[in-house]
């Protein structure tokens, strides 16, 4: 019973975490040190450097 217990509060915690991702995030990143730490974090990655850096910092013009 205690199993069944701990895991239906686990997936509850989970699914209300997802439900409100964005607030939770927005709360952690307005913490300096956490913001930084997660800034850091994703410039060793690899894609993010190569991939997104470039695009953010383009200056041609698109035109569609």
């Amino acid at each position: 019973m205690k199993t069944v217990l701990a895991i239906v509060v686990m997936f509850s915690t989970v699914a209300l975490i997802y439900k409100w991702r964005y607030k939770v995030m927005n709360t952690l990143l307005a913490v300096g040190i956490i913001r930084k730490i997660m800034v850091s974090a994703s410039m060793n990655l690899p894609s993010v450097r190569n991939h997104i850096l470039p695009e953010l910092f383009n200056t041609k013009s698109h035109t569609y």
